[in-house]
């Protein structure tokens, strides 16, 4: 978080690089929905894409992973540095709204994420697919990718897909919620005092 005459500019840069990894990521938390996104993985970026949209952040994103072996690594720490990004982003969570619950349609998906911005990191996941894949894109990823995230992040995340046919609508309607959600407990609340918190600390 950074402070300009003043205005509080939500907004943090992190990078990370490993030897399966090179990730260079900039998140905006009040932005436009607009994202610059150059990954390995396609199927993460039209994600990530739809997450940025719904969220009204910016996100540019630079990554880089050793996909020979396969997208484990490269979602996994994008997740992380995802995270890391929002946590920094939000500074001491002064004056925020915390709690989100959002429902979002994808044609015959229905998907539900809840969201705790607590400082307390947990994840809770309820998701079946009718398929282990959409194109090269291993569902079992999502999981991972938002465990990490919300590790990172130190939120509690609730994500449940209630019903649906297509994997890949599934997981849209996932990412979608989650950008509605996050948007929705970040913003700022000029009833609200301090954080949201009876022991004052976030």
């Amino acid at each position: 978080m950074e402070n300009n005459n003043e205005e509080i500019i939500r907004q943090a840069r992190v990078n990370r690089k490993t030897n399966e990894t090179d990730i260079k990521l900039t998140l905006s938390v009040d932005g436009t929905g607009v994202s610059e996104l150059e990954t390995d993985v396609p199927f993460l970026n039209h994600m990530l894409d739809l997450f940025t949209k719904h969220g009204q952040f910016d996100l540019n994103l630079q990554a880089r992973g050793d996909i020979e072996i396969d997208d484990h690594h490269t979602v996994e720490d994008i997740g992380i540095c995802l995270g890391h990004a929002l946590r920094e982003s939000l500074g001491d969570k002064k004056g925020i709204k915390r709690y989100a619950s959002v429902f979002v349609p994808m044609d015959e998906a229905l998907a539900q994420v809840i969201i705790d911005i607590s400082n307390r990191p947990h994840f809770e996941y309820r998701a079946t697919y009718p398929s282990q894949q959409v194109g090269s894109f291993s569902t079992e990823l999502v999981q991972e990718f938002l465990w990490k995230f919300a590790l990172e992040a130190r939120i509690t995340l609730h994500v449940i897909v209630h019903y649906g046919s297509n994997t890949h609508h599934m997981i849209e309607a996932i990412f979608k919620a989650l950008g509605r959600a996050l948007d929705e407990a970040t913003m700022i609340d000029p009833r609200v005092k301090g954080v949201p918190s009876t022991k004052g600390v976030l």
